[in-house]
């Protein structure tokens, strides 16, 4: 019977990285720059996440019951409708953007600290 997994290695010396303990996780977990790390993402996702679905829900809303307002022409074919679904696409973009730059600085730096150390505890 043949298996996938790599010969021992030789000497008798492992090469792969240490491992983090369970005991390690549950300590960084528990931590407090752990939930710093947590909040300053919460602090960014949850009000976006929130102001995104009101303006979505809103789109929807005005399409569903506002027939004429939202076929209101602005200029030349281009209703008020259009302009807001177009606009959809331009804050996803925008809010993705914005998580892009929040996450290199803010989040990953403490993300990374946080790996470095625990992967030098094991």
């Amino acid at each position: 019977m043949a298996t996938d997994a790599p010969p021992p290695p030789k000497g008798g010396t492992d090469t792969s990285p240490a491992q983090p303990t369970t005991q390690s996780f549950v300590q960084v977990h528990e931590s407090a720059e752990f939930g710093e790390l947590r909040r300053a993402y919460r602090s960014f996702a949850f009000p976006l996440t929130i102001a995104f679905i009101a303006w979505y829900l809103l789109f929807v809303l005005l399409s569903n019951y506002a027939g004429g307002f939202m076929g209101t022409k602005l200029f030349g074919n281009i209703n008020v409708a259009l302009v807001f679904g177009l606009a959809q696409f331009a804050t996803t973009f925008l809010i993705a953007w914005l998580y892009s730059r929040h996450a290199a600085t803010k989040l990953d730096p403490k993300a990374e600290a946080i790996k470095s150390r625990l992967e030098a505890d094991a």
